[in-house]
């Protein structure tokens, strides 16, 4: 690849300017100016770039990109712009192998467009797409259920399953349901609030209810899938990382003919007594070379949250390091 220097001055819209030209740490001055190799000043609303060819280039997609996106969806925060700038580039070598957003998964029930919105994200939705087993590991904010629940409701939209079938480890230790009040809705409701959320805004409320009672959808604890088949169903289990490996061989077994099977959990957030039986820590050493399975893992870049979460992960992670290092 030539990497030839040229310089080149980019006149921006009032629009772009604002969210280019910006103060502070998270302006995207900022960001473009830590491309590796690129000379960046500003002047009035104007850019003037030095460095490889390539990357100027880059630039200059990037910021098309934003100002079809002002244009279509009005002022942007900046960690949207952040978001987006990571699109892109890519922080080891200042290149990016994606020029153009994300294609659409799903039109929300609300007629939002629901699409991975970083690279990881995009590689997941591929890992699920050609795979029968994927497993995705990965801190809070990255999508893993989000994504997981979309492409469900897109292979059921398609009539590629007849049903989707999530699933949690309800109490964690042994899924104890017997001392909470009420039937078994109402001791897992609280526990399954976050996949409610995630399906009545993918399809609204009333079809949600419709589907849970013709059992196109099944909500269920982990503990209640034992001794169970599921053919033409796409199954995801949530909070993974609370799973015993009893418990997971039990969910691996399940499959049946046509169905596919997306594991979500973060090792990071253990809830077991002895953090040690998660099989989330140990499942890739045992089926991490079986055919039709994928494992992907997901990291801060991929926090599709505010910023700020993103740098709360980031710190959580150094001090963990730090600590580890201590020890």
């Amino acid at each position: 690849m030539s990497m030839s220097q040229i310089q080149e001055n980019l006149d921006l819209s009032e629009e772009v300017s604002r969210h280019i030209l910006g103060a502070g740490t998270d302006s995207g001055l900022v960001m473009i100016r830590g491309i590796p190799e690129l000379a960046v000043r500003a002047r009035g609303n104007s850019l003037m770039l030095e460095g490889p060819a390539e990357k100027i280039e880059l630039v200059k997609k990037f910021l098309d990109l934003l100002a079809r996106r002002i244009e279509r969806s009005g002022a942007m925060e900046h960690y949207e712009v952040r978001r987006l700038f990571d699109q892109f580039v890519d922080e080891d070598t200042g290149l990016s192998e994606k020029s153009e957003p994300f294609s659409e998964l799903i039109t929300s029930f609300n007629g939002r467009l629901v699409r991975a919105m970083t690279t990881g994200q995009q590689n997941y939705v591929d890992t699920i797409e050609n795979n029968t087993v994927i497993v995705a590991r990965g801190p809070a904010g990255t999508g893993k259920t989000y994504l997981a629940t979309a492409m469900a409701i897109k292979a059921l939209k398609e009539k590629r399953v007849s049903r989707v079938i999530l699933s949690r480890p309800v109490v964690e230790a042994g899924e104890s349901l017997g001392y909470l009040p009420g039937d078994i809705k109402e001791k897992v409701d609280p526990h399954f609030r976050p996949l409610y959320d995630c399906l009545q805004e993918f399809i609204g409320m009333g079809k949600f209810e419709q589907f849970v009672r013709q059992g196109i959808i099944e909500i269920t604890p982990l503990a209640y899938m034992r001794g169970r088949t599921f053919n033409e169903a796409f199954v995801v289990l949530d909070e993974a990382q609370n799973t015993t490996m009893p418990q997971m061989r039990m969910i691996l077994t399940r499959l049946g003919h046509g169905s596919k099977l997306v594991i979500t959990g973060d090792h990071t957030q253990i809830d077991l007594p002895r953090p040690s039986d998660s099989s989330l820590l140990t499942l890739g050493d045992i089926i991490g070379s079986v055919e039709s399975v994928s494992f992907i893992d997901l990291c801060g870049k991929d926090v599709i949250r505010h910023e700020v979460v993103r740098r709360i992960i980031s710190a959580f992670d150094a001090y963990q390091k730090r600590e580890k290092e201590k020890k």
